[in-house]
């Protein structure tokens, strides 16, 4: 899987759990949580719905390595 993939699962991700929300106007440094306004029960879920569309574990010890998009990207990339 490419990191262009990987952004794609993402944005889509996080436009179903903020529909509100303009993924595509994230920046790698950006903090996802704050900038998209999502509390910790939907970044949870957006998570775990990343976890069965990609394959990739994520244990919840690792949560705090994905607060950017970049970090995000590098994260599931070297783990796809």
């Amino acid at each position: 899987m490419n990191e262009a993939d990987i952004k794609s699962a993402i944005f889509a991700g996080l436009r179903q759990i903020a529909p509100e929300s303009d993924p595509d106007s994230l920046g790698p440094d950006q903090k996802i949580r704050e900038t998209l306004d999502i509390d910790s029960f939907d970044f949870l879920n957006f998570l775990i719905a990343l976890n069965e569309k990609l394959g990739v574990e994520i244990p919840e010890a690792d949560y705090g390595k994905l607060t950017t998009l970049g970090e995000m990207t590098r994260y599931l990339a070297q783990r796809s």
